[in-house]
C-alpha cells in the first residue's frame, strides 16, 4: 500500500522549533522528489521545500528560508523538515507529498503545526 505518514506537528510558542517527519512506504522512495507544503486556514496549500531522490539539491519559499531545513534517509525511507524561529504565520497543516514523471503523486494526511503564546 501506497502510504505517507507525517508526524511532529504540534503547539510550540514564537520563536521554538519542530521537526517533522514524514515516513514512506509502498513505493520506491529513493527514486521520488519529496516536497513539503502546508495549508493555512482559509489560504490555498503552499510549496515550502523539496528535496531531490538522491538528496543533493533543495529549494526553500522565501518565507521559510534560513529558518526550514528539508533532509532525507532513503535507508529510512523518510524526509524531514525541521523547523526553527517559529512564528505565527508559520501556522498551518503540513503535509508531505511524494511525485516523479509519469507516476501519481502521493500525499500524506497531513499534521497540524500552531505557533501561539
Amino acid at each position: 500500500q501506497v502510504q505517507l505518514v507525517e508526524s511532529g506537528g504540534g503547539l510550540v510558542q514564537p520563536g521554538g522549533s519542530l521537526r517533522l517527519s514524514c515516513a514512506a512506504s509502498g513505493f520506491t522512495f529513493s527514486s521520488y522528489l519529496m516536497s513539503w507544503y502546508r495549508q493555512a486556514p482559509g489560504k490555498e496549500r503552499e510549496l515550502v521545500a523539496d528535496i531531490f531522490a538522491t538528496g543533493g539539491s533543495t529549494s526553500y519559499a522565501d518565507s521559510v528560508k534560513g529558518r526550514f531545513t528539508i533532509s532525507r534517509d532513503n535507508a529510512k525511507n523518510t524526509v524531514y523538515l525541521q523547523m526553527n524561529s517559529l512564528q505565527p504565520k508559520d501556522t498551518a497543516v503540513y503535509y508531505c507529498k511524494a511525485s516523479r514523471s509519469w507516476r501519481n503523486d502521493v500525499w500524506g494526511q497531513g499534521t497540524q503545526v500552531t505557533v501561539s503564546s
